[in-house]
Formats: C-alpha cells, sequence, structure tokens
C-alpha cells in the first residue's frame, strides 16, 4: 500500500525531472535534433521554436517538481502541451526526418505512439484526471 502512495508523486517528480533535462537539451546539445521536429507549416524561425519550447518544458518542469499545491493544474497544461508538440512528432515522420536515432520510418512511427503515454503520464502523476473540473 506504501509503495503506491509513492508511486504518484514519485512519477510526477520524475516526469518533471525529465522535462527539465529535455528542456535543457533544446537549449545546448540537441537544438539541431529538436529542429528536425518543427512542422514546416509552422511560421516561425524552428531555432526559435526550439528555443521557447526548451524554456516551456524547463519551465513545466520544475512546476512539476516544486508547485505541489497546484499539480492538478499544472498536469492538465503538461498534458496540453504534449498535445500541442505531437504535430511536430507527426511532421518529422511524414517528412521521413533522422533525429534522435530514428532512422526510419519505422522508428519515427513507433515513437508516435509514445506521445499518448506522456498525456496519460502528466494526468495520472497529478491526480489530474481524477478531477477533470481543474480544481484540486
Amino acid at each position: 500500500m506504501r509503495i503506491a502512495h509513492l508511486a504518484r508523486p514519485a512519477g510526477r517528480i520524475l516526469l518533471g525531472l525529465a522535462l527539465v533535462f529535455t528542456g535543457i537539451s533544446h537549449l545546448s546539445w540537441a537544438r539541431i535534433e529538436f529542429q528536425a521536429q518543427v512542422p514546416d507549416w509552422l511560421p516561425m524561425n524552428p531555432n526559435l521554436v526550439v528555443i521557447l519550447s526548451g524554456i516551456v518544458e524547463i519551465s513545466l518542469g520544475l512546476a512539476l517538481v516544486f508547485l505541489r499545491r497546484y499539480r492538478v493544474q499544472i498536469g492538465w497544461v503538461v498534458a496540453a502541451f504534449f498535445v500541442m508538440v505531437f504535430p511536430g512528432n507527426i511532421s518529422q515522420y511524414i517528412h521521413h526526418r533522422n533525429a534522435f536515432m530514428l532512422g526510419s520510418d519505422h522508428a519515427r512511427m513507433i515513437r508516435l505512439f509514445f506521445q499518448p503515454v506522456f498525456v496519460v503520464w502528466a494526468l495520472w502523476s497529478t491526480g489530474a484526471w481524477l478531477r477533470p473540473d481543474k480544481s484540486q
């Protein structure tokens, strides 16, 4: 019972740390890789999109870790963020862009199925799916 009680907060913190790590990678060593995911139809400079999304990811990650009181609201925002960046994953697939060791259409297709997992993880780990009205 105690392990189950700790799983949700541990999942929230782990997701938060993963977002911080990924956000930092947007701003540094993986910036070019992330540009491969920016859809062509987006009317912005791909480098700017990667920088801005990195800043958002770092902010969301820190919020998940440190703003426990607002975890439900943050869970909904993080889930929405994962939905909003999904077109980038689709763009990478349909344009056959290699990045992040995704060198085949098969690998890029498999990756698409992981985005819903991140949405569910954000909602589950924050308790947001238990509170659809976004209140605590």
